[in-house]
């Protein structure tokens, strides 16, 4: 779900949704379901100002560290695991530093080299008197990324707060969101590292085979249960007054009304955003294509499936809701030939031209079992182009803000 102002976050429709600003580039859906593969000995990787980076086994491990404990935290997706890159990429080029002038006893716990910025640690270079843990916790990969990503599973819920913990953060910048943790003297450097991040998931993510063919569509909801409120395009965003572009259809139906899978295939991100509230993303193989759908509003839990899952077509994978930014019970359904990452297009032709069934009730036919095996349900981050929105908090330099 795609918002007004922003690249990737919904507003509503006439009973909620989600839409897009015209402007904006790179919108997309979660993506993937991907699990960390194998680390090489070096990757090489260029800065957004055209710095090469050149990372070792020792570095990528870190990063896989963090890749690894974002696929564990619901809601971090691969924008949040990218925002985490971009932020210890920054702060210690992905080495774990210990600070024996701060902290002498840093220095017994293994570690990638010595600091020396204020009393920080680490990774993420996190400071023990800001109450980021101690220094135990600290010198630990997978606390610092835990404690980076946050949110009500974080070891120092809710302060201070994680990447989960941002207001919105979905909405931001990757820059920025990375900023709004780190709470640096230096909030513009981190947007340089986006590229070296990405290029890091690209390489350590296992891909996972293409989802099944489809040989049938069917409408997501149950007939006679839903009216259509609000088409695919430009409109008039009923909670700004904002012309935007709609980037989905929204059917209004009672809420509880069951949702069904359009078609066979691969769930490759479940999750919940302060905007779309529940998101389903499904990956299909329909004629030989790849297509993406994705569902939203759903209350948490009254999600059905996890990542991973195989889907039959009707298959009842939710429920109706009005979470995240809705005005009431409906669905918003998306549809991006080619996938997840691609252009949306206007569901209702597409459903019409695939002659879905109706059906009047979920089908019967169990879905594939939950295979995810820990993989990570990656989800391409938002850009903000207009509207941004910002989280400020003081900074005196360095790390004395963290």
């Amino acid at each position: 779900m795609l918002m007004a102002g922003l690249a990737f976050g919904p507003a509503m429709a006439l009973l909620g949704s989600a839409v897009l600003n015209p402007t904006a580039t790179g919108a997309c859906l979660p993506s993937g379901g991907l699990t960390v593969g194998a680390i090489p000995d070096t990757l090489t990787a260029t800065t957004s100002d055209g710095h090469q980076v050149t990372l070792d086994r020792t570095q990528l491990t870190h990063a896989a560290t963090i890749m690894t404990v974002g696929a564990r935290v619901d809601g971090v997706g691969r924008g949040g695991v990218v925002i985490a890159l971009m932020a210890a990429l920054t702060e210690s080029r992905l080495r774990m530093l210990a600070n024996t002038t701060a902290y002498p006893e840093s220095g017994d716990y293994p570690n990638d080299g010595d600091g020396s910025d204020n009393d920080s640690l680490g990774l993420f270079q996190m400071r023990p008197t800001a109450g980021w843990g101690t220094v135990a916790d600290l010198m630990s990969s997978e606390y610092q990324a835990a404690a980076f990503f946050g949110g009500p599973t974080g070891p120092n819920y809710p302060s201070p707060p994680g990447l989960l913990d941002i207001p919105a953060w979905q909405e931001m910048d990757p820059g920025e969101a990375a900023q709004a943790v780190e709470v640096s003297a230096y909030p513009d450097r981190y947007r340089a590292y986006q590229p070296v991040a990405e290029t890091i998931v690209a390489t350590l993510a296992a891909s996972e085979p293409p989802a099944p063919e489809s040989g049938r569509v069917v409408f997501p909801l149950p007939a006679g249960t839903w009216i259509k409120t609000s088409d695919f395009g430009p409109r008039v965003h009923p909670i700004t007054g904002e012309v935007s572009f709609h980037t989905g259809t929204d059917y209004a139906a009672p809420a509880a009304t069951p949702i069904l899978a359009v078609a066979d295939g691969r769930v490759v991100s479940t999750g919940t955003t302060p905007v779309y509230g529940g998101l389903i993303v499904i990956e299909h193989t329909i004629d030989g294509r790849p297509v993406a759908t994705a569902y939203a509003h759903v209350w948490p839990d009254d999600i059905h499936v996890s990542p991973g899952q195989l889907v039959t077509a009707g298959q009842h994978i939710a429920d109706v809701g009005s979470a995240g930014q809705s005005t009431g019970p409906h669905l918003h359904l998306e549809v991006r030939p080619d996938g997840p990452d691609q252009p949306p297009v206007d569901p209702v032709p597409w459903l019409t031209g695939h002659r879905p069934d109706d059906l009047d009730s979920p089908d019967e036919i169990a879905g594939g079992t939950c295979t995810p095996g820990g993989g990570l349900p990656l989800t391409l981050h938002p850009r903000s182009t207009t509207g941004r929105l910002t989280v400020d908090r003081p900074s005196t330099g360095g790390k004395a803000g963290r």
